[in-house]
């Protein structure tokens, strides 16, 4: 297609008087193109033509317009084909008198539009739409004080966030993240847009590779994704806004966090707590505007999805192996100089053997320092096994001094039977509760099974902050509970 300046130079090599073949020798352009330029009278442009003439499918296109509003919010194989639309049409009106031809142009007329339309940013944000960032915060694991990042995902239609914690920024936050949000609201944003590309792939100006991980994320939910343009943090001014927001509103005072995934389950209903309030600039309240965002998201897909990224790792002579150069990780004494498998989780890093067994489970870790994460309850099966190993083995450095001293002089079928105990406490109430337990237990001569239960059912509820604010006196219970002999 030529410019205005060459069809100019055209036109004007015309009132000269030049013919077609010697304006396309002056211009090195086309003869037939010349022709055609020649012979063209109407330059107005495209915009300000008069209206098209009516067509018979004028009085159907508000009813199918609406129909294909529904199908955003719809999985693929459930949206209209024209042929459906064709056999509706004819089902629910008599008079409708129009050819499938007609009805298959329309419809490719109007998705073409949709498609330019979804292709540019807009700042007036339409129900269903999604903003999503991470923000930067600290939480106390019991007194230490740790770093988190959050990931916020917010509605600028309603002005709804929610959060959720991690320990970085990597695909597979982003993609638990925003699974626990999905569950949570029962739906999926038509769009999300994203500063760049941090945790879901790699940008290099205007190009972007998805991650693996993440790439079967957005097409098992089916939801876009769009940039913002470079130096336009105006574009998701809105979460912005949130991600400080909810640090001064939700991080103030610091939270206390043990266990990451029951903190995030927590805080999405504490998040809603704010929608109450009234909406800065439209009329009604958050929850009543979001109400809008819910009937525009798309439905849940059928099956959920597991949020884990493979890697291949070979074993060292101890049965661990090293990720991201610096993160040391156990498996099993009987899987050293081995092929594993180890499956990435936001919060979990789970060892499997290459038949697909899983053989240890670990907290992840995050950061720069150097770490060693041991897997307790595969120590335990191997001291149950091998009880001689229990002076150097890393278990031991886990009980304090006193409790350490015990351990130390016990007999090696009464130690063996204890830390049975612990693996099976372990399994139900997890490490740390089962592990405060036995350390209380054998500092008051308790070795049976069930006051170990007891003991770690306890410390699991006062781990996961769930005991009661009051309640009966419950002391002559715990006295004979915590006594030597049990007795009266």
């Amino acid at each position: 297609m030529l410019t205005m300046n060459q069809i100019d130079e055209i036109k004007e090599l015309q009132r000269q008087g030049y013919g077609p073949l010697e304006v396309s020798k002056r211009l090195g352009i086309n003869r037939k193109t010349v022709s055609r330029y020649m012979k063209q009278e109407d330059f107005e442009p495209d915009g300000l033509k008069l209206s098209p003439k009516p067509s018979k499918f004028d009085p159907w296109k508000q009813e199918v317009d609406g129909w294909l509003e529904e199908d955003r919010r719809m999985r693929f194989k459930q949206r209209h084909t024209a042929k459906r639309v064709f056999a509706r049409l004819r089902e629910l009106h008599a008079d409708f008198d129009c050819s499938y031809s007609i009805v298959q142009r329309y419809l490719k007329d109007a998705k073409a539009k949709r498609r330019e339309q979804a292709g540019s940013l807009e700042l007036v944000w339409h129900p269903g739409e999604a903003q999503a960032d991470f923000g930067e915060a600290d939480v106390l694991n019991g007194e230490c004080k740790q770093p988190v990042k959050y990931l916020v995902l917010s509605f600028p239609q309603s002005n709804a966030a929610y959060l959720q914690i991690f320990g970085g920024e990597t695909a597979e936050c982003v993609c638990q993240g925003l699974d626990d949000i999905f569950t949570h609201i029962g739906g999926v944003p038509l769009r999300i847009v994203f500063d760049n590309a941090t945790g879901i792939g790699r940008r290099v100006k205007d190009q972007v590779t998805f991650s693996e991980l993440f790439l079967r994320f957005k097409c098992h939910y089916g939801f876009s994704v769009t940039f913002c343009n470079p130096a336009s943090g105006k574009e998701k001014g809105n979460v912005e806004n949130k991600v400080g927001y909810l640090r001064r509103n939700l991080f103030v005072p610091i939270p206390q966090v043990r266990d990451f995934a029951v903190w995030n389950a927590e805080i999405l209903s504490k998040c809603e707590l704010d929608f109450d309030r009234d909406h800065y600039k439209k009329g009604g309240t958050i929850t009543e505007l979001f109400l809008k965002d819910r009937a525009a998201l798309a439905p849940l897909p059928e099956k959920p999805f597991h949020v884990e990224r493979l890697m291949k790792y070979r074993t060292d002579g101890y049965g661990k192996f090293c990720t991201d150069g610096k993160h040391w990780y156990s498996t099993t004494p009987e899987a050293a100089y081995t092929n594993i498998v180890a499956g990435f989780g936001a919060h979990t890093l789970t060892v499997y053997s290459v038949a697909g067994d899983v053989i240890a489970c670990h907290t992840r870790i995050y950061g720069d320092s150097r770490t060693d994460s041991c897997d307790y309850v595969t120590t335990i099966n191997m001291l149950i096994k091998k009880p001689g190993a229990w002076k150097n083995c890393e278990l031991r450095n886990r009980f304090d001094e006193e409790s350490r001293v015990v351990f130390d002089n016990l007999e090696t079928g009464k130690r063996s039977r204890l830390l049975g105990y612990l693996g099976l406490n372990s399994s139900r109430y997890g490490f740390e509760a089962a592990m405060g337990a036995l350390e209380e237990a054998v500092k008051r001569g308790i070795e049976d099974e069930f006051s170990l239960q007891a003991l770690s059912s306890r410390k699991a509820y006062d781990l996961f902050g769930d005991s009661a604010s009051s309640g009966p006196d419950l002391s002559l219970y715990d006295s004979r509970l915590l006594s030597r002999t049990g007795g009266e």
